[in-house]
């Protein structure tokens, strides 16, 4: 069974490993909604439908003609990510009269980890890095990738019809992903498409983790911001045939596991904080933060991204 990190949250009864996990859902839209199936081992294998067997109309006392489906076995394997958090012991007898000091570092590192996370969700590349997994942009191909216009497409334009033509791209991203749970986008992107459902009446308001977001035909879209170093993980520098500042959206539909067909979280043991106390080597008390974790997509539709549009 999935669960997502939200609900860990809330069944765990160990408050260092609880408080961790909030910070990890409090700082991502991926992460407090993308759910989490546990494996045993170090990977998933998988089989997954490749190509249907063929059926046929036939006449009385005529046979059918034999054919079978073929299917196609995937793997998924966890990946470490993680990090340790020092305080040395006279920063925490001196300072935490004001804020416990090692509770400050350790936010700060959960905050950390849930950014490159996110980063990873959208642009990891285990063949740059072989310590990621791969990210959306690096596993959609073909028909889940879905230009907006040979040169870019803006978002407002100079007339309705601009807007018209944006909006029919969104519903051929929407229509690429059944069952799609939420948009993700950089802010320009999101600006401009609540200024033009403005002006159309397209877009709404909906209720998701018990906040109100925007949403575009009930579909809640989230703004994917920036990497610790203020570079945005979704950004507007695109290439769309003439346009060197397209950006991109991504539609995602989550799943619990392999017979949902969606986009769901791997993990063997969800976050594990250790309070590792006061080291040998040096004056200081250590926390570490460890994910095992990794992501599969159970279906060819399970997500789709939409690219070439300007935020214009």
């Amino acid at each position: 069974m999935a669960v997502t990190l939200t609900q860990a949250a809330a069944l765990s009864t160990d408050q260092l490993q609880r408080g961790v996990i909030e910070t990890f859902v409090q700082e991502s839209p991926i992460l407090d909604r993308i759910p989490f199936v546990e494996i045993n081992g170090t990977a998933l294998t998988y089989t997954m439908e490749d190509q249907l067997p063929g059926v046929a109309w036939r006449a009385v006392n005529q046979a059918y003609p034999e054919s079978t489906g073929a299917f196609r076995r995937a793997s998924e394997t966890l990946r470490i990510l993680g990090g340790d958090a020092d305080v040395d012991t006279f920063i925490q007898a001196t300072y935490s009269n004001l804020e416990d000091q090692r509770a400050a570092q350790t936010a700060l590192k959960v905050k950390a980890l849930a950014y490159e996370f996110q980063d990873t969700f959208f642009n990891g590349d285990a063949d740059a890095d072989a310590n990621t997994f791969d990210g959306l942009a690096n596993r959609l191909t073909g028909d889940q990738v879905i230009a907006a216009d040979v040169n870019g497409l803006p978002i407002v334009g100079s007339a309705d019809e601009d807007r018209h033509a944006f909006f029919d791209m969104l519903d051929a991203l929407q229509a690429a992903v059944p069952g799609v749970d939420a948009f993700y986008m950089p802010a320009p992107i999101y600006h401009r498409i609540r200024s033009a459902g403005r002006r159309m009446s397209a877009v709404d308001t909906t209720e998701s983790l018990g906040r109100k977001v925007t949403a575009y035909d009930g579909i809640p879209m989230f703004v994917i911001g920036s990497r610790p170093d203020g570079t945005a993980i979704l950004p507007m520098d695109e290439t769309q045939g003439t346009a060197t500042n397209t950006g991109s959206i991504y539609a995602v539909h989550w799943g619990n596991g392999v017979g949902d067909g969606g986009v769901t979280g791997l993990t063997n043991g969800g976050v594990k904080v250790q309070d590792l106390g006061q080291l040998q080597e040096k004056p200081a008390y250590r926390t570490r933060i460890e994910f095992f974790c990794g992501m599969a997509l159970f279906s060819g539709k399970a997500a789709a991204r939409l690219k070439g549009v300007i935020a214009g």
